[in-house]
């Protein structure tokens, strides 16, 4: 009987894993393609890059991840203006602690609001309008590996989310791939409608609907089973 207790313990805490990562990474994947329809500057410095540094030859491969600096970019910007849990999770003050004038007593709870300090005026110009670039010139040395207080997507410290190398992988590989594969256009004249809607992550309202076509050869298709 007890081991039957662990072993369900263990499955409910395994499902919490993979729903908590599949789930983040579909919202930061559907927000970024929805925010380079918007600007479709930023879907053709995608693309240039991507047939500088993969061609249109062959696949996206996982070295060349690290060569697509702009594509790091635009995920840094999507996971700025658009972070899965917009408020990080409970936090309570183990002892007494004055911060900026203010006396916070031990038990205290905080909730912070992630997403006030990530589109904070006094540090991100034009802090609500989707600009990759300022991560490859004002805000080029800022990570969101929670080093730096102005850009905590994952928390920080502790408790940073544990799946943070792994999530940032797949997000990456999987909008270049996708990028670097097909054209893509909105279904819809102008994709304005930013409604959000928050359950474990905060999602579109309204479901992002995109019309694809071939941007490489057939063979292209044909060969690569990881577009399956």
């Amino acid at each position: 009987m007890f081991i039957e207790i662990l072993l369900l313990e263990y499955i409910f805490d395994l499902q919490g894993v993979i729903a908590g990562g599949s789930d983040t990474s579909s919202t930061v994947l559907t927000w970024a393609m929805y925010s380079i329809l918007r600007n479709p500057l930023v879907l053709e410095k995608v693309q240039a890059e991507l047939d500088i540094h993969v061609g249109k030859e062959r696949c996206v491969c996982e070295s060349d991840i690290s060569k697509l600096t702009y594509i790091h970019a635009v995920v840094k910007e999507t996971l700025r203006l658009y972070p899965p849990a917009p408020l990080l999770p409970l936090r309570e003050f183990t002892d007494n602690c004055t911060i900026s004038g203010y006396t916070i007593t031990k038990g205290t709870r905080l909730i912070t609001n992630l997403w006030k300090i990530q589109t904070d005026s006094k540090v991100w110009e034009d802090p609500l309008e989707f600009k990759p670039e300022r991560f490859l010139t004002t805000h080029k040395d800022i990570d969101i590996k929670g080093h730096h207080f102005e850009l905590l997507p994952f928390g920080g410290g502790r408790r940073i989310c544990p799946g943070i190398s792994f999530g940032l992988q797949m997000v990456h590989f999987i909008l270049a791939t996708f990028l670097h594969s097909f054209e893509i256009l909105s279904s819809w004249p102008n994709p304005t409608d930013m409604t959000e809607t928050s359950e474990s992550s905060t999602t579109r309202a309204i479901p992002i609907k995109i019309l694809i076509k071939p941007r490489l050869s057939f063979s292209y298709y044909e060969n690569d089973t990881s577009l399956y």
